[in-house]
């Protein structure tokens, strides 16, 4: 891919690039949740790029698509964005509002040895080629798909923290069993939509092409904090899981206090009316 024709489209307020010597070309790159999933399949936005994920030349730049709902655009001009993001709606599944989204800058160096992440600041590369860019587009995306993923775990953990709070410090709960097995819903649900569905641990095929990429990617994946997140939201799973079969465990306990107070209640039933039966045939 030409750097200089990818660099037109970065800046946001201007398809120009910065013609000063001292000012390194720049590239835009914004990363879009747009739904639970998006099937890119007989999708045809330009000259294809790569196939896993659906990756192709749009404009000056590259258009990224990754089946677990999220969209990465590459040197595209807002206007283009919108563009492209509208023609892709009809084929997401699970349409979120407010979209989920992460925006970085890459930027070019002259040295090999340079290439590297500033904390805060832009992804520093020797050139645009398409295999960094889609290693830069996979690591963007899991960020993305993660943050919202976070966002929905800590929303179970809101909702759970308070009914805890009440079974430790009386022993008990108010909550009657369709508040129970609402929460029960709500954290399986969190467990379906996260446990698995994007492969964060899994390295690109790009590396698989080009293996010399990898510490650009190990970089990526240490600028993002992928593994650590990875690791927190994992282990949050399983206290929703343990949570979850505490909340059955709660259920059944109930239930089964019931069924033995209706046997009881039918057994002093049965003796009454066995006294009075007694009682009658005395008189």
């Amino acid at each position: 891919m030409n750097a200089d024709q990818l660099a037109v489209s970065a800046p946001a307020t201007s398809p120009k690039m910065d013609t000063k010597p001292d000012v390194a070309p720049t590239l835009r790159i914004r990363a879009v949740m747009l739904g639970e999933r998006i099937n890119p399949s007989g999708l045809e936005l330009g000259a294809p790029v790569s196939s896993t994920p659906a990756a192709f030349r749009v404009h000056a730049g590259l258009v990224v698509i990754f089946r677990y709902g999220v969209v990465v655009l590459i040197g595209q001009l807002p206007s283009e964005e919108k563009v492209l993001i509208d023609s892709l709606k009809p084929r997401v599944t699970g349409e979120l509002s407010p979209y989920e989204e992460e925006i970085a800058q890459a930027q070019l160096c002259k040295d090999e040895n340079a290439e590297a992440i500033q904390p805060g600041g832009p992804i520093n590369l020797t050139k645009f080629s398409d295999e960094r860019l889609l290693l830069i587009a996979d690591a963007l995306a899991k960020s993305t798909s993660l943050a919202r993923d976070e966002r929905r775990v800590a929303a179970v953990f809101d909702v759970i923290e308070p009914f805890a709070r009440e079974l430790a410090e009386k022993g008990r709960t108010s909550r009657r069993r369709k508040g129970i097995l609402q929460l029960i819903g709500n954290a399986l649900l969190v467990q379906q939509r996260v446990a698995g569905r994007v492969a964060v641990a899994e390295k690109p095929d790009a590396l698989w092409e080009k293996p010399q990429l990898d510490r650009l990617y190990a970089r990526l994946e240490d600028e993002y904090e992928l593994k650590e997140r990875l690791d927190t939201l994992e282990r949050k799973l399983t206290v929703v899981a343990e949570t979850a079969d505490a909340l059955t465990d709660i259920i059944d306990t109930q239930r089964s206090l019931r069924l033995e107070i209706a046997v009881v209640v039918l057994i002093v039933i049965e003796v009454v009316i066995g006294c009075v039966q007694i009682w009658s045939g005395t008189h």
